[in-house]
């Protein structure tokens, strides 16, 4: 397991899987392309940064789709229904149909890269290089979640400082993998905005400028919330 969805901790692919259709049984998680004129619907908290991540890349994507907001503390609990589509009570989830839930961010961000033309209508047709996608979103979970929470909670904040340098060495500019939007950029964004917010990016670096344009790009505008969680 590592940090789930909602913060405190997230399965694997498998694991959620297995939780969805019970111990011993099988299934493969499909993954057709959305009918065009079907309407997904969404449930998140948008304060969640993991749910943030996927509400960008369905912004980016085009995907139509309808948003449900759940509370996920306080005396009220979770819905029942809620519980029933996630067992684990993690945001966020999004439903295709009734065969095809996804409950987890890296989910929906890998149905919107296989099943929408994020990836496929790059300008200028430049191809997006899924590699360095990949390489983005494991950076996020192996090396800016665990840092990012440890500078925030009171340890050094060096280590994230030097972090930060050599992601921006990384950047192809003017997006994360070159010049267009990937789920790279989705992933990333809500994690970066959020490490700003607390230290500040190096005025002039290609990462603050990312950060800049994406602030400015409607898709990711749209999901930055006055109120915020951290990623625990």
């Amino acid at each position: 397991m590592v940090a789930d969805d909602d913060g405190v901790q997230r399965r694997s692919k498998a694991t959620i899987i297995g939780i969805l259709i019970g111990p011993g049984q099988s299934m493969t998680l499909p993954s057709p392309r959305m009918d065009k004129s079907a309407v997904a619907k969404f449930v998140t908290n948008k304060m969640c940064p993991y749910a943030q991540k996927a509400w960008i890349a369905l912004e980016a994507s085009d995907t139509k789709y309808s948003m449900t907001e759940v509370s996920l503390y306080g005396n009220g609990g979770k819905p029942a229904w809620f519980m029933k589509l996630n067992p684990a009570g993690t945001v966020p989830i999004l439903v295709c149909d009734s065969d095809n839930v996804y409950p987890d961010s890296e989910l929906i961000l890998d149905y919107i890269r296989d099943n929408t033309a994020l990836h496929s209508s790059a300008v200028d047709n430049h191809n997006v290089d899924e590699k360095k996608v990949q390489l983005w979103r494991d950076v996020l979970s192996q090396k800016i979640i665990p840092i990012g929470k440890k500078a925030v909670l009171g340890g050094s904040a060096n280590q994230l400082f030097d972090l930060l340098q050599h992601l921006d060495d990384n950047v192809e500019g003017p997006y994360l993998c070159g010049n267009t939007i990937t789920v790279a950029d989705c992933a990333v964004f809500p994690f970066i905005w959020r490490i700003n917010d607390e230290f500040g990016l190096q005025d002039g670096s290609k990462l603050k400028t990312w950060l800049e344009l994406c602030m400015d790009t409607s898709c990711f505008k749209k999901t930055i919330q006055r109120s915020w969680w951290w990623w625990w």
